[in-house]
């Protein structure tokens, strides 16, 4: 029986990760094959691979969006696609897995098995690994942002002045735990930024980054320069350390922690100062374009915002629409962010309202799955729809994409506001209009609910 092991990590770490593991372990009990999967989710590594366990490994099969420990693969077959190429296509990888021709991590790869990696990603190397670096910042990012985000909101349950001294709704509770909240979310774009170098040139990186997103942060920069901040740190610092590797061990530690850090903050503070304020005109003007547009144009911004938070269900296309509201949401503006959350929200109470409309329509599985779904969308877990939209994405993810866009664009005509980055209908004591927004979701999800039903043929087989 061959041995697999599998590595599984999204963004996250909240849903992706588990469905890919679940996806692996199902594919190689089918192909007779053992596997043991090692996720790394939003609480850290767990099931972690031991060192017997990758020597004695036939081939290790990684399906990440983020960064991972790899240098314990080297010498070994390692077959490294996206985490959703692990949840779409487990068993094509566990079979690719078997068959010997997988390239040697650290070796060279033969041709066919170069080619068929490529098929499976769908994208280039070079791409995928910019994407993986952008990805571990941002998930090391997203804590930050919602504990800042929700303790911030919390504070308003006593006013929306209440942290300031001079008003009548001032209360010391509540504006301790909105100075707390905005501590956490300045640390937004440092973390950001930190961690992207992180990825690319591992420890040396966060020093630099770090310093970069500070500044990217002082000087208005913001989202814009805080990723190229980190990605500039990062290229600098591996280059540093590939440049500095000929140097003596005995000027191992002056080159870790004096010469490294100097010239890489020194040379990236510098680029960051003198770039400051062209990068900072665009982002306020993209910041300005998608705060105008709301009051302008909501209807087009909820279709976009909608198609994008439905197109991937928590991918990259997903994350660009959620990681542009929590900036917008840092900055006060709490009309955007609302759209993006009810369109995340839609995609799995749209699934679980077909499943319980159309009962004969699904398997007893998928009714099951269903009601989950129901859990997942109040949560704002938008990955609950995935498995649904996975058997037939050109059938289900146009009407996703649609029941998000009907949420999103009534979310903004009706100008709601929602001050959290996550919750779902846990954080609706602090939604101005919650009632309105509820509808809002469920108007969507039920118009996408029926299409998906009257337009999904009943199942062979229970």
């Amino acid at each position: 029986m061959k041995k697999l092991l599998g590595v599984t990590g999204c963004p996250t770490g909240i849903a992706h990760t588990f469905m890919a593991a679940e996806a692996l372990r199902r594919a190689a009990e089918a192909a007779g094959a053992e596997i043991k999967v090692e996720t790394n989710g939003a609480i850290g590594v767990e099931n972690a691979l031991t060192a017997a366990e990758i020597a004695e490994a036939d081939c290790i099969i990684i399906a990440c969006d983020k960064k991972v420990e790899m240098d314990r693969f080297r010498g070994k077959p390692v077959l490294e696609v996206s985490v959703g190429q692990g949840i779409q296509h487990a068993a094509k990888l566990v079979e690719e897995a078997m068959s010997g021709k997988v390239p040697v991590y650290g070796g060279t790869a033969p041709a066919d098995a170069a080619d068929e990696m490529f098929r499976l990603e769908g994208k280039s190397g070079a791409a995928h690994e910019i994407y993986k670096h952008l990805m571990n910042g941002v998930s090391h990012m997203i804590p930050f942002v919602v504990a800042g985000g929700v303790l911030i909101a919390v504070s308003f349950l006593w006013g929306i002045y209440s942290f300031d001294p001079n008003s009548d709704q001032y209360n010391p509770a509540a504006a301790l735990l909105k100075q707390i909240g905005g501590y956490a979310m300045g640390l937004m774009v440092p973390v950001l930024a930190a961690y992207i170098a992180e990825s690319i040139a591992n420890r040396p990186g966060l020093v630099a980054g770090f310093v970069a997103g500070v500044i990217a942060a002082g000087t208005g920069s913001g989202f814009i320069g805080g990723i190229l901040g980190g990605f500039l740190a990062g290229y600098l610092c591996k280059y540093l350390v590939h440049s500095l590797s000929g140097l003596s061990k005995e000027f191992e530690g002056l080159k870790s922690i004096f010469l490294i850090p100097l010239v890489s903050v020194a040379v990236i503070g510098v680029i960051m100062c003198l770039t400051a304020e062209p990068i900072a005109s665009i982002n306020a003007a993209m910041m300005d374009f998608l705060s105008n547009l709301q009051n302008s144009n909501p209807i087009i911004l909820g279709i976009v915002i909608g198609c994008m938070s439905a197109f991937d269900m928590g991918g990259p296309v997903n994350k660009a629409a959620y990681v542009t509201g929590t900036l917008l949401l840092g900055q006060g503006n709490y009309y955007f962010m609302a759209g993006v959350s009810a369109a995340c929200i839609t995609p799995p109470i749209l699934i679980a309202l077909a499943t319980t409309i159309f009962r004969n329509k699904f398997t007893k599985n998928e009714r099951a799955a269903g009601l989950v779904n129901y859990i997942l969308g109040c949560t704002h877990i938008t990955e609950g729809a995935i498995p649904f939209a996975a058997k037939s994405p050109l059938t289900v993810l146009p009407i996703l994409m649609l029941g998000s866009s009907i949420s999103a664009v009534l979310t903004y005509m009706m100008k709601i506001q929602v001050p959290a980055p996550h919750g779902g209908f846990l954080i609706l004591a602090l939604v101005d209009q919650p009632v309105a927004w509820v509808l809002c979701i469920l108007a969507g999800s039920l118009v996408g609910a029926v299409i998906y039903g009257l337009t999904r043929k009943k199942p062979e087989q229970e």
